[in-house]
């Protein structure tokens, strides 16, 4: 029987031919629930067209209370999927594409929301409602209002979980909230997550009552730049390169049933050397000596399998691999399912591809990257992920994967993802249309010194024992949220010096995490002799002030072209780059000299390079894109061309 998905509801379509259908709606938005079951009979075919009738204006009326909820706060620019954007329909998409189950329940839309001086307990009375997952800062979240560090988040919703599940195990899903998150459920506090960038998940079985609505509150603390924590470019006074902060949850939140013995995790590492990949499966209870199996496919064709105990890696045989690459994105699609006593209990989807990163000398003796071996520059822009509607949060699925295809479009290969992560859909999207990423770690722990032009040159900062142990419990779950998308070849544990501490502790770290991918270790400095990269920053123009030998030398950032276009603005003034010009034209002229500018250094041993940036960000004018993604600000046409013939400086 075909469905229909609405968010909050979902419906069965009328098929009057038949003699009776029943009718469910399950209703999760805000405080509304509801179970409405309608009987249909084609006895009087009036009275059928009556009922659908009636359906029709309900669902409207439920759709249009929603919308009255609701509305943007503020009057700051909108991206033109937000001026479409629907408040009953929030980001529908399954939010984890590398372990997919088909039954789920979305808990975005319309929570309740309460800001309370921290500390005190739970609320009797809410401030009103918030549209999940856009932080409270943001214009889609419906509020728009700061939270400092002396003060407290709160989140409210009930849902009903689906009558189909009953006898399975529930699990609690978030794809990220900023920073500090308590969960309750049901009046019963059951666990804290802390880290602004990753998923965290709970098994909420226990604690579900018999039937009815359930009851879930989220707590979050959020100290910005007032603490030790990574936060990026997030102030509590934005300016100059410093932005909006971004408090609470702002990635989706879902429900899915499970058994009690279940797939947690997939890790996929592929070595085209060896024609393998290796996959490590996880799951709640790796001491459960359950059978795992991998299935890997070409499209319809099965590729190879291979069986083993949850926790330990297979290596599953690939020969004759397609390899994956910008030129020809190739995924693998797996079916990974977990047995008990040869009964199936468990099964997800999930990708991989078969691509290598690493270094080599070329003829002249210089190190380069190479891509599946073979010499390859790599080139993009500095991308830093921020929405003017949305802040953190693309308002749509649709925006989020139009920035990756815009970026290709002007020719680039790669993106650098600066001190910010992203959703897990934003890496599936650049997996999936072949697009590099160099992924940083968000910065934190700031006030460094910082001498780019020196090597081995500034200091390492003295954080305390709680900094340092944040730092790396947030990291490596960050590497583990990317490890097994393809598209991502590079970590970047640094930038410009900050929060920069025990560089070579890190580095190594870091290495030895994931030795399957580069690390730069400081992009732009302190410049340590560590890990595979040496990164230069200059503005404006492309400039070798300093080379390494032994490693790969790149240019982590340069550009920064500015022009201010009216109407697209975040500030009316306040607005910087760089260097400043006029029209397109003059962009668009500097850009390409520029690029000329970088194919001598690219012969003397660049072979990667950033430019800044994809788009405006509130008082930076010096994106592509101005800051509502409404108007490019170069000649599409010459920038490709310019990009592409930098890329062949070194392609084979």
């Amino acid at each position: 029987m075909p469905s229909v998905s609405l968010y909050g509801m979902k419906y069965i379509s009328v098929q009057t031919r038949r003699a009776s259908i029943f009718l469910r709606h399950i209703s999760t938005v805000g405080n509304i629930q509801s179970s409405i079951i309608i009987y249909l009979s084609h006895k009087n075919s009036h009275k059928i067209i009556m009922k659908k009738t009636i359906l029709f204006i309900y669902i409207v009326l439920f759709s249009l209370g929603v919308s009255a909820q609701w509305k943007p706060a503020g009057d700051k620019l909108k991206t033109v999927w937000a001026e479409r954007f629907d408040p009953n329909r929030v980001l529908p998409e399954y939010p984890r594409p590398l372990l997919e189950r088909p039954a789920w329940m979305n808990l975005n839309g319309l929570w309740e929301y309460a800001i309370r001086d921290k500390g005190k307990a739970e609320p009797a009375d809410f401030d009103g409602k918030i549209l999940v997952p856009f932080a409270v800062e943001s214009s889609l979240s419906g509020v728009q209002k700061t939270v400092n560090e002396q003060q407290e988040l709160w989140y409210k919703r009930t849902f009903t979980v689906p009558s189909s599940w009953k006898g399975r195990y529930v699990k609690l899903n978030f794809g990220a909230v900023d920073w500090r998150a308590d969960v309750f459920v049901n009046d019963i506090f059951i666990g804290t997550h802390q880290g602004g960038y990753t998923p965290f998940s709970f098994d909420i079985t226990s604690f579900l009552k018999a039937n009815g609505p359930q009851k879930l509150v989220v707590r979050i603390w959020d100290s910005t730049n007032k603490g030790y924590q990574p936060r990026g470019k997030q102030t509590l006074n934005p300016e100059g390169i410093w932005y909006t902060a971004v408090t609470g949850i702002w990635q989706t939140v879902w429900i899915e049933p499970v058994a009690e013995h279940h797939i947690t995790s997939v890790r996929s590492i592929p070595d085209i050397d060896h024609e393998i990949v290796e996959v490590t499966v996880s799951t709640n209870d790796d001491r459960n000596h359950d059978i795992i199996e991998v299935c890997l496919f070409d499209g319809d064709r099965m590729v190879s399998s291979a069986k083993g105990i949850s926790g330990k890696t297979l290596r599953i045989p690939v020969t004759n691999a397609r390899l994956w690459s910008p030129e020809s994105p190739m995924l693998y699609a797996m079916k990974i399912s977990l047995a008990h006593n040869g009964k199936k209990i468990d099964e997800v989807s999930s990708y991989t591809a078969m691509r290598k990163i690493s270094t080599a000398r070329d003829a002249n003796g210089i190190m380069r990257m190479q891509l599946n071996n073979k010499n390859y520059f790599q080139y993009g822009p500095l991308d830093q992920g921020w929405w003017p509607d949305g802040l953190y949060t693309a308002p749509t699925d649709e925006a989020l994967l139009y920035d990756i295809r815009k970026t290709k479009d002007f020719g680039f290969n790669m993106i650098r993802k600066h001190v910010k992560v992203e959703p897990a859909r934003w890496y599936y999207h650049c997996d999936k249309e072949g697009m590099l990423v160099w992924q940083d770690m968000p910065s934190g722990d700031m006030d460094n010194v910082w001498e780019p032009r020196q090597y081995g040159g500034g200091t390492d900062r003295q954080r305390s024992e709680e900094s340092v142990a944040n730092y790396y419990h947030e990291w490596g779950e960050i590497m583990d949220l990317c490890i097994s998308h393809p598209s991502v070849i590079i970590w970047v544990p640094f930038n410009e010096a900050w929060g920069q501490f025990d560089t070579e502790k890190v580095t190594a770290w870091t290495e030895h995490r994931d030795p399957s991918r580069l690390v730069n270790p400081a992009s732009g400095g302190n410049h340590r002799r560590c890990g595979s990269i040496l990164d230069l920053h200059n503005y404006p123009g492309p400039e070798m002030y300093l080379f390494d030998p032994e490693r790969v030398t790149v240019l982590g950032e340069y550009g920064g072209i500015g022009l201010a276009l009216e109407g697209h603005l975040w500030w009316d003034k306040r607005n910087w780059g760089y260097v400043q010009f006029k029209n397109k034209e003059e962009v668009t002229a500097e850009y390409v000299q520029f690029a000329k500018t970088l194919q001598s250094f690219v012969r003397q041993g660049f072979s990667a390079a950033v430019y800044t940036q994809t788009t405006d960000v509130e008082g930076e004018v010096n994106g592509l894109m101005t800051y509502d993604r409404k108007e490019i600000k170069i000649n599409e046409a010459e920038v490709r061309a310019a990009n592409q013939e930098v890329i062949r400086m070194l392609s084979e």
